[in-house]
C-alpha cells in the first residue's frame, strides 16, 4: 500500500462571494483511489460562516478527484458541503443546479495578479502606460518578470489534474490574465473552474502574490475582469436555425434580471457600456460585437446556418460557475425546439 495525500477543498458560507477552503487527510490505498473509496469528512462550520458554534459540525462529501502534480501521491478532492442529516447545506449550490451533459461550456476566467495591493507591473503610487500593448503582450514592459512563469506553471498543474485548459493569455489591462477551460455539463465545467482557481491561489502563495477575482479592482479607464461563458447545446451544434436562435435570444432578454442576479456581485461596476461591455440594464446580441451581452461568432451565422456556440459576455470573474451554468441551462430549457 501507498500513503496518499488527500486535499479536500470546499466552498465556505461567505456572501456574496464564497471562498475556497482546504484541509489535508492521509490514507493508504493500493492504487489511485476511486471516488467511492474516499470517506466523508467533517469540519467546523462555525469558522466558515456555515454553522453556529453550538452546533458546528458540517460534512464534506467528495464529488470529484483531481491528481495533484505538486504532491507525491497527491489528490485534490472537490467536495460538497452537507448537513449532518445528509441533506445539502444551504451554501451548497452544486447539489441543486440544473445540469445537462449535452450543454457544453467554455469559461474564460480573467483575473489580476496583485502584489502589495496593486496589479503586477503597476509602479508604486502611480499608473503604467494606458492599456493597449498588454493584451497578448510579450516582453518585460508588458508582462513583467514573474507573471508568465506563474501562468505557465498554473497551466501545467491544471493539465496534470485533468482539467481541459484550452488556452492562456495576458489580458487588456496591466497585470490582468486569463485562462480558458472547456467541459461538458454544469457540474463538470464548474468543478474544473473551482479547482483551477484553487491551484492558482495555492501556486501564488509561493510567489507572495495574490489573485484578485473582483470584476473591477481598478477604477478608471481599465478593463474589468469577466468570466465569459461560451456555451452550446446539442440542438445548437447539430440543428441550429435562425428562427430558434431568435427565440433563444428573446428568452435571454426576458430572463435578463435572473441572469444578472447570479453573474457575480458588483457587475454594475463592470457592465457600464464601456470597456467592451453592454450596460447592465440592457440586453443585446451582435455578430463579433464585444460590446454586446451575447457575442455571436461569424462562424455561427455562416451560410445563414445559425449553428454552433454562443458567448455570454456578462458573467464576471468572481461569479459562481455552478450558478452561471445552471441559469444558462434553465433559460435554454425554457425555449421550445
Amino acid at each position: 500500500m501507498a500513503k496518499y495525500r488527500l486535499d479536500y477543498i470546499w466552498l465556505d458560507g461567505y456572501t456574496p462571494v464564497q471562498n475556497l477552503r482546504t484541509k489535508c487527510m492521509l490514507r493508504d490505498f493500493d492504487e489511485f483511489p476511486t471516488l467511492d473509496q474516499l470517506p466523508e469528512w467533517g469540519f467546523d462550520g462555525s469558522s466558515t460562516q456555515q454553522a453556529e458554534g453550538g452546533d458546528s459540525d458540517c460534512v464534506l462529501k467528495p464529488v470529484a478527484l483531481y491528481p495533484d502534480a505538486t504532491r507525491e501521491n497527491g489528490i485534490i478532492v472537490m467536495c460538497e458541503v452537507m448537513l449532518p442529516d445528509g441533506t445539502a447545506h444551504p451554501s451548497n449550490a452544486r447539489a441543486t443546479i440544473a445540469d445537462d451533459p449535452d450543454t457544453w461550456f467554455g469559461f474564460e476566467q480573467e483575473y489580476f495578479l496583485m502584489q502589495d495591493g496593486v496589479p503586477l507591473g503597476f509602479p508604486k503610487g502611480g499608473y503604467p502606460n494606458p492599456q493597449g500593448e498588454y493584451y497578448c503582450g510579450v516582453g518585460f514592459k508588458n508582462v513583467g518578470g514573474m507573471a508568465r512563469e506563474i501562468t505557465d506553471l498554473h497551466l501545467d498543474l491544471c493539465l496534470y489534474a485533468g482539467i481541459n485548459h484550452e488556452g492562456i493569455n495576458a489580458e487588456v489591462a496591466k497585470g490582468q490574465w486569463e485562462f480558458q477551460v472547456f467541459a461538458k455539463g454544469s457540474k463538470k465545467a464548474a468543478d474544473d473552474i473551482w479547482v483551477a482557481r484553487f491551484l492558482l491561489l495555492r501556486l501564488c502563495e509561493e510567489y507572495e502574490v495574490d489573485v484578485e477575482w473582483h470584476c473591477k479592482p481598478i477604477t478608471g479607464d481599465w478593463n474589468g475582469s469577466g468570466m465569459h461563458a461560451n456555451f452550446s447545446t446539442k440542438h445548437l451544434r447539430e440543428v441550429g436555425g435562425k428562427e430558434y436562435f431568435l427565440k433563444l435570444m428573446d428568452a435571454f432578454e426576458e430572463y435578463c434580471e435572473e441572469h444578472i442576479a447570479v453573474y457575480g456581485p458588483d457587475n454594475d461596476k463592470r457592465l457600464t457600456g464601456l470597456h467592451e461591455t453592454q450596460s447592465i440594464d440592457k440586453f443585446s446580441w451582435g455578430v463579433a460585437d464585444r460590446g454586446a451581452s451575447v457575442r455571436v461568432p461569424h462562424g455561427f451565422v455562416k451560410d445563414d446556418a445559425y449553428k454552433g456556440y454562443l458567448e455570454d459576455r456578462r458573467p464576471n470573474s468572481q461569479g459562481d460557475p455552478y450558478k452561471i451554468a445552471s441559469r444558462i441551462i434553465k433559460t435554454i430549457q425554457s425555449v421550445e425546439i
